[in-house]
């Protein structure tokens, strides 16, 4: 590997260049040479060429620190000295966070009730508060910082009589935790500790007992266990496991707490079982068995339960079943509530005593709809975001007994606003909005285009852009895509946005087949064997502001993360003629290889996204795109930068670390603009934790985008 030199400026020396070994796979009888298949997380080798490559990344971005420097002071300046959270309420206390400026991580408060009676509690407005309230910390995520570099809060859950709180906590980014529990009387936590849990748990409804996930060496949750408080780990009890490689789980307790809900799902099946959170044994009742392609989630509703299903339904409808005798039930038992609307994707629902919220996709864009729990087939009332191109989410809602609902409205360059719908008219009571010094949302405009496609289906794509910048062909542009999983990446406020706006680049973040913004149809026209879909429409909304004289074809640069990451890799590959840079995050890029191996992580339950190479169709669909079974030709690449985490679990850093090798063997030439920031420490799929990690990073890389833009 090549010694680096020049430490200051740009890099006078040449990038690493990682060993090859001779290595075949041999699938269907077609070879794959792969002279980068020694690469493991285990290899001291390994090892010394991700340090080699973090140190030609430092080298050559260190004439970007200035730029870092401006960027970062920016994005902080942004940021409010206290920034407080909308409230959730429970019968004795109301919740809220706090993040202070110059702190990583939130701190939980509650304020008591005024005169709290369970009577009295049941009428209160949620979010109320008395005249006569104390507060009382609840958790200061900063105070478990233990010096690793790392921290994340999986979960916090406080127990029904809110003497106790539940919280997990990660300190490598591996994204396992250590389960803790707090006494809230006295800021104390209790000797118990619970290693290897997952993200999900829920408390029994005499508070004396937790269930929680545990997932299995492949970091898929595949357990139900029951620890009780004040006994040992070693002696908790196991409620359910799930014997399907393919499937997940998860548990909570339902928002009535009447109800313990357990759902395992794959990628296109689910069940779920309910349990006596009040029983002693706590058998796990299947509500409808499990059916393949199949997908139903339960809410303990005011009437019984409440389950969103596609079962005969594409974009899902809303059927009502009875709690489940013991040993289960079938689906015989279901009745259709609210039937689908082909126009509306039903996500969820979210039961209250009066009243049931169900999250819709409707014309692209996230919405409520609020029914009568006495009359669930209603049209209802429909509310939907203030903001041109925003999205209206459900905040956290915990008051069963409430009359309006918690919700958070944001856009992308729109702070959060904090407030409640009513259940009663639809109307919408501001509680607060969150600050941001030096900005200005007027300054900015944003609006969706749709742009033709190849096969003519054609695709939407956000534009946002500061009101002095012009579309008429003169300014870059950055383009963000994910596109898979059905996810949405909802509008929402970044603090560094505007920095890259108020520099003339514009921002464009496309609704590509495979993710969620035209909903569960959207996502079946682009995974498995038509995930090419996904990376046609990225590079179409790409030649569509091009075309149409809107940005500088010349500067049009992409990002994206993960399975994002893994189109940044397709659309590379594809036409790398189309791009002046490229940032590829933590990229899925070695789709064949890794989906053959079902000893890592994510490979077993990732089959029914992207396909299973034993199957020869799947196989030469997934051929066919996988970035490093086809890097493009050398010559006319464009700039990249690649990152990558030792701790992540869901894209091993070994995927972008044998990308990174065999594009730099391909182009040697070239090999000098390719960059891999890899976190060789602690960190995880997301990068950095903290506040203040996440925005140094953001200031990292975008400082890398508006060099190679050309933009001062």
């Amino acid at each position: 590997m090549t010694e680096l030199s020049n430490p200051t400026g740009r890099p006078g020396g040449a990038p690493p260049v990682a060993a090859q070994q001779a290595h075949e796979h041999t699938t269907h009888d077609v070879v794959r040479p792969d002279p980068y298949a020694w690469m493991s997380e285990e290899s001291p080798a390994f090892t010394d060429h991700l340090a080699a490559e973090r140190g030609w990344y430092d080298l050559s971005t260190a004439h970007l620190g200035s730029l870092v420097a401006r960027l970062r002071s920016e994005v902080e300046a942004r940021v409010p000295e206290v920034t407080r959270s909308g409230t959730w309420s429970r019968p004795r206390f109301s919740y809220y966070t706090e993040d202070q400026r110059n702190r990583d991580y939130a701190v939980i408060w509650r304020e008591s009730r005024n005169n709290f009676a369970p009577d009295a509690a049941k009428s209160a407005a949620p979010g109320s508060v008395g005249n006569d309230f104390a507060r009382e910390l609840v958790l200061d995520v900063n105070d478990l910082d233990d010096g690793t570099g790392y921290l994340d809060l999986g979960f916090s859950v406080v127990s029904p009589d809110e003497n106790l709180l539940a919280y997990a906590v990660d300190t490598t980014g591996d994204e396992v935790f250590r389960l803790r529990f707090r006494d809230l009387r006295s800021g104390q936590d209790l000797p118990d500790v619970v290693d290897g849990v997952h993200y999900s748990g829920a408390w029994t409804a005499d508070s004396s007992a937790f269930v929680y996930a545990v997932p299995d060496d492949a970091w898929r949750p595949v357990e139900i266990r029951l620890h009780r408080l004040g006994t040992d780990q070693a002696d908790d009890v196991s409620l359910l496991e799930e014997p399907d490689r393919k499937f997940e789980l998860s548990v909570r307790l339902s928002r009535s707490e009447r109800a313990i809900l357990v759902l395992s799902q794959c990628r296109d099946t689910s069940e779920c079982w309910w349990l006596d959170p009040t029983g002693v044994d706590l058998v796990p009742r299947s509500i409808g068995g499990r059916r393949r392609g199949v997908e139903y989630r339960a809410e303990d509703g005011p009437d019984g339960l409440l389950l969103v299903t596609n079962d005969e339904a594409v974009e899902f409808r809303l059927m009502g079943a009875p709690v489940p005798p013991p040993g289960g039930q079938t689906h015989e038992t279901w009745t259709e509530l609210r039937p689908e609307d082909p126009a509306e994707r039903l996500e969820r629902v979210d039961a209250f005593e009066t009243h049931v919220v169900a999250s819709v996709r409707r014309d692209g864009s996230h919405q409520l709809r609020v029914l009568p729990a006495d009359d669930l087939g209603s049209a209802g009332l429909l509310v939907g975001s203030r903001f041109p191109t925003g999205g209206l989410q459900l905040a956290r809602n915990t008051w069963y007994a409430a009359d309006s609902v918690a919700v958070t409205d944001e856009d992308w360059t729109e702070p959060p606003v904090h407030a409640e719908v009513s259940f009663a008219d639809g109307s919408v009571t501001d509680q607060g909005r969150h600050e941001a010094p030096t900005h200005d949302p007027r300054s900015y405009v944003s609006e969706v285009r749709r742009f033709p496609t190849p096969d003519g289906h054609g695709v939407s794509a956000t534009i946002v852009r500061h009101r002095d910048t012009p579309l008429d062909g003169t300014a870059p542009v950055l383009v963000y895509g994910y596109g898979s999983y059905e996810a949405v990446f909802e509008p929402e406020w970044e603090e560094a946005l505007p920095s890259l706006l108020d520099r003339g680049v514009i921002w464009v973040h496309t609704h590509l087949r495979g993710g969620g913004e035209g909903g569960r149809q959207s996502w079946l026209d682009g995974r498995m064997r038509v995930k090419q879909n996904t990376f046609t429409d990225h590079i179409a909304v790409a030649d569509g502001l091009a075309a149409e004289g809107l940005v500088d074809p010349d500067r049009i640069a992409t990002r994206g993360l993960s399975a994002g990451g893994l189109l940044q890799g397709a659309v590379f590959s594809q036409r790398p003629d189309r791009w002046r840079a490229v940032v590829a995050e933590v990229p899925f890029v070695d789709v064949v290889t890794t989906m053959l191996d079902d000893s890592i992580p994510l490979t077993v339950n990732e089959w029914d996204e992207w396909g299973d190479p034993a199957d020869r169709g799947d196989f030469d669909a997934m051929l066919a795109y996988s970035p490093y079974d086809n890097p493009p030709p050398a010559g006319g690449r464009p700039d990249l930068l690649v990152t990558g985490a030792v701790h992540d679990t869901r894209v091993l850093v070994r995927e972008p670390a044998k990308w990174v090798a065999r594009l730099r063997e391909t182009d040697p030439e070239w090999s000098p603009r390719l960059l891999f920031r890899v976190e060789t420490g602690t960190g995880s799929h997301v990068g950095p934790s903290g506040r203040l990690g996440h925005l140094a990073y953001e200031a990292e890389v975008l400082a890398w985008i508006l060099d190679r833009l050309g933009v001062a």
